[in-house]
């Protein structure tokens, strides 16, 4: 199954229980679709760059909140009902690419020999003597005041 992120933001003067309600009900919609949900994290009341036009006015706030799952792919149809639902501003599901985790993480070794080749070329490329240029561009133009 695929890893998924799904970003809810929701009005900013929805009660923490309203919140919970809501994210209780797609946490409860992803286990009986044999889900796991992996990590939720709330990043509190958010300011928006834009206006978010409303029936019951236009929002400048927003509370966010991000839950990572692991869903089968055919999960975002399902989720159309929070469309209906108008406690919230906006939603989104995004999938993430190119992941691996479980037994194809612990199985690969070619993560550990990327990260010494990136390690060891970032230090190749220092040089020492970039400091001295500064310096002898400063001693000149003590040299020419001393002559005047």
């Amino acid at each position: 199954m695929p890893l998924y992120d799904c970003m809810l933001l929701l009005k900013p003067h929805v009660k923490k229980e309203a919140l919970m309600d809501l994210v209780a009900r797609v946490g409860k919609h992803v286990y009986r679709r044999n889900g796991v949900l992996t990590d939720m994290k709330s990043f509190g009341i958010v300011q928006l760059g834009y206006g978010i036009k409303k029936l019951d006015g236009r929002y400048y706030q927003g509370q966010l909140m991000q839950m990572t799952m692991m869903t089968p792919p055919n999960f975002n149809d399902e989720l159309h009902y929070l469309n209906k639902e108008d406690r919230l501003l906006r939603w989104l599901l995004v999938k993430h690419r190119n992941i691996k985790y479980g037994i194809e993480f612990l199985s690969e070794d070619d993560g550990y020999g990327e990260l010494s080749k990136f390690r060891s070329s970032l230090y190749e490329d220092v040089d020492i003597d970039e400091d001295d240029d500064d310096d002898d561009e400063y001693d000149v133009g003590q040299e020419e005041r001393k002559e005047d």
